[in-house]
């Protein structure tokens, strides 16, 4: 069965077998459907004692997706009026909120909660305030950021661009997801962050640390790659949301849908941006 290399949607409830539920012709027998949701005893009892309760659609997780954006977007939009307007505000929403950001994903992955929408929009809340103050601080002089509030609104263009690019890929079959494909990408993620982590340590010893992020050529290179392995791991987000579907999930496994793409899709915006600020630093 293939993972996805977003941890939110590992935990979700998936099926076995291959195919596309609404971009191909993948079909799934009842008994396959019963077997899987037998792996899963937190749906197990509402599925067998509730059997009217509606199954999830790609509907609800465009409805779920988009109300989590939209509430990460206006939480990230007073994030960014208040730091403009108290600088001394920035390092607290960066740091505060990137913390409360990541315990929610954690806490929505571990405990099972990815499902429960106040964990979800929670996470847009504080996931929101980080958003808007780093982008602040990217575009702020006296912080070092350069390019001013156009760089953020190339970097929102460039990161949704890619998305529906990689939803087109995607609908079409152009890349296949395979358990190859998903080894790759979880390695490659792997690979990431043994390198931030090392360039972050180098970085106490050496000014620059491995120049990783110091907006030099090697730099560059490497937000380029940061930027396609988040491209590509959606591929494995939209394959694992086609999988609940025609699994006939729960509606509200929706949520755990809009979580994952959240995650991805600020990871992607963060490192455009990071990308965008290294060329108007030229």
């Amino acid at each position: 069965m293939r993972t996805t290399s977003n941890p939110v949607f590992r935990q979700l409830p998936r099926q076995e077998g291959g195919g596309y539920a609404n971009f191909g012709s993948g079909v799934t027998s009842a008994g396959q459907m019963s077997q899987q949701y037998g792996q899963y005893p937190q749906y197990q009892q509402p599925y067998q004692q509730a059997p009217t309760t509606r199954a999830m659609t790609i509907d609800d997780v465009v409805t779920k997706t988009a109300i989590t954006l939209g509430v990460l977007a206006l939480s990230a939009i007073v994030s960014y009026g208040l730091t403009n307007a108290n600088t001394a505000l920035a390092p607290l929403f960066v740091i505060g909120g990137g913390l409360i950001g990541f315990v929610l994903v954690l806490v929505a992955t571990f405990a099972r909660k990815m499902d429960n929408p106040v964990v979800v929009l929670s996470y847009a809340v504080f996931e929101g305030l980080f958003v808007g103050a780093l982008s602040f601080m990217f575009t702020n002089i006296e912080f070092g950021g350069v390019g001013g509030s156009a760089m953020i609104a190339q970097a929102v263009l460039g990161t949704f661009g890619v998305f529906v690019g990689m939803l087109v890929v995607y609908k079409t079959g152009a890349i296949r997801v395979t358990p190859r494909f998903t080894r790759m990408i979880f390695g490659a993620m792997i690979g990431i962050l043994v390198l931030i982590v090392g360039n972050l340590i180098a970085s106490f010893f050496i000014d620059g640390g491995l120049g990783l992020r110091d907006g030099g050529p090697l730099a560059v290179v490497f937000s380029l790659v940061v930027i396609a392995v988040a491209a590509f791991s959606f591929l494995l987000d939209f394959d694992a949301a086609d999988q609940l579907i025609r699994a006939q999930a729960p509606e509200k496994a929706a949520w755990g849908v809009a979580l994952g793409l959240t995650v991805t899709l600020v990871w992607l915006y963060i490192e455009i941006l990071r990308l965008l600020s290294y060329f108007n630093n030229d």
